[in-house]
Parts: structure tokens; sequence; C-alpha cells
């Protein structure tokens, strides 16, 4: 009759409003299962891309610390190479293989040795100052004593006055001091002491320390003066080892 009759048609019409309150209510528990599913797979989704996200942050964090360490190297790389230009003579990069952790022993061992021309007291340098000089030669690997080790004796200078001294390594504060220095002495804090070139070790003019404390206590004869060395010596990695001139003239 819904066929063949138009008129039946108002009749299914008026007959479908008291059904659809039916057919939401049957289609309603289908729909909040899909909407359910949508809601868990795009929380699941949003989940593995939070974490991917983070993974991918914290390689590139990694990344960029290793970049910054990079360049950070070759910056360190490019002043050691503009100090090697200052040098007159052979120089050869040296990098540290390990530092001694025994109490007051500041030394440590390059990867450099008799093959490659190094000599017992031959000095060595950073990018900065003075790191020290060679006690030790094999034929792979060298030992290097570090400036402020209380073995270790430098001929200084001061580069305001041109007052000579002689800079050792202090055991405890690991720090050098300028030995015997009468306390009428023209020194301040902040002047910068260079190497005098008076001994066969080193070579004139290189930074040796900047003086950060003076003190002329009455109580006794002379100053106590410390300084703290120009070379990075806890955090540099390469070295400059250097063929002394005045050495090369001695040995010859």
């Amino acid at each position: 009759m819904d066929k063949r009759l138009a008129s039946f048609a108002a009749i299914r019409a008026a007959l479908s409003l008291p059904l659809a309150p039916i057919q939401y209510l049957v289609s309603w528990p289908i729909r909040f299962a899909q909407d359910l599913k949508i809601v868990i797979s795009t929380h699941d989704d949003l989940v593995k891309e939070n974490l991917s996200l983070k993974t991918d942050q914290l390689l590139l964090r990694s990344q960029l610390q290793r970049l910054l360490a990079i360049e950070s190297e070759n910056n360190y790389l490019k002043s050691l190479l503009q100090s090697s230009r200052q040098v007159k003579g052979k120089t050869l990069i040296a990098e540290l293989l390990s530092i001694e952790v025994e109490p007051f022993v500041n030394q440590a061992v390059l990867n450099k040795g008799t093959r490659d021309g190094v000599y017992v007291g031959q000095p060595v340098l950073d990018a900065n100052g003075v790191m020290g000089q060679i006690t030790e030669v094999g034929p792979l690997t060298s030992r290097l004593l570090l400036i402020n080790d209380p073995h270790n004796g430098v001929a200084v200078q001061n580069a305001r006055t041109g007052m000579r001294a002689i800079a050792v390594g202090d055991t405890y504060s690991g720090k050098m001091r300028l030995m015997y220095i009468p306390k009428t002495a023209d020194i301040k804090v902040g002047d910068t002491f260079l190497t005098s070139g008076l001994s066969d070790h080193y070579p004139e003019g290189y930074p040796v320390g900047t003086i950060v404390l003076v003190d002329k206590d009455p109580a006794h004869q002379f100053a106590k003066i410390y300084l703290q060395p120009s070379a990075h010596l806890n955090s540099s990695r390469q070295v400059l080892l250097v063929w002394y001139q005045r050495n090369a003239h001695s040995s010859s």
C-alpha cells in the first residue's frame, strides 16, 4: 500500500515520529562503542607520539651537546694552533691519556713518546699558558709533570714590573707559590707572571699564572704569594709539545 498509495506516505511519516526515540536508543550503544574506540585509539596514538617525541628530543639534546663539545674542542684547537705559531721552533700537538690520582701528585700521561722525538725536560703548553715539562719518555707515551706539582719549579717574571722569581707548585692548594719574596716587593693581586727564559726548560714570555693572594704577615720573613696557573690544568685535553731552541742548541 505504501508503494501504491501516495496518501499512505503521510501515515508512514506520522508513524516514524514515535519510533525515532527507539531507533536512537537502539543505535546509541553502537555509536558509543565506536566513539569510545576512536577515543581510545586516539589516546594510544597520542601516547605513542608523545613517547616518540620525547625520544627524539632526548636524541636531539644529546646530539646538540655533542656538537657543542665538538665546537668547543675546535675552538680550543684553533687557540692551540695560534699558540703554536707564536713558538719559535718545532711543535707537536699531543693528547692526554690519563691523569695521576695519587695525593699530592700532579702528573699526566701523553700519547707521544720517543718515536715522536719527545725528550725529558721538554716544555709543554696549552692554549692559555705553561702546562709543565716531560719527566719520563717511553716509545709510545710520556709522563708530564704539571706546573703545579710541588716538584716543579719555574723561573718567572712579573709582566708589570719585570721582577724575577721562582714559582713552585703548592701541595695543598693546587696553585703555585712564589718563593722567598720580600714583603717590600711590588706585587699586587692580578699581576701576571710569565716565563723569564732563564732556565733550559721553558721558552720566554709564556703565561705561568696570575696573582690571587698576597699575604704580608709581619710574623713571617717573606710574603706569602700564590698564583693561579694560566693553563687549564684540569680541563685541557690537547697540549703542545715544544722543541725549545735553547735546549736544541745545548744538545747540539
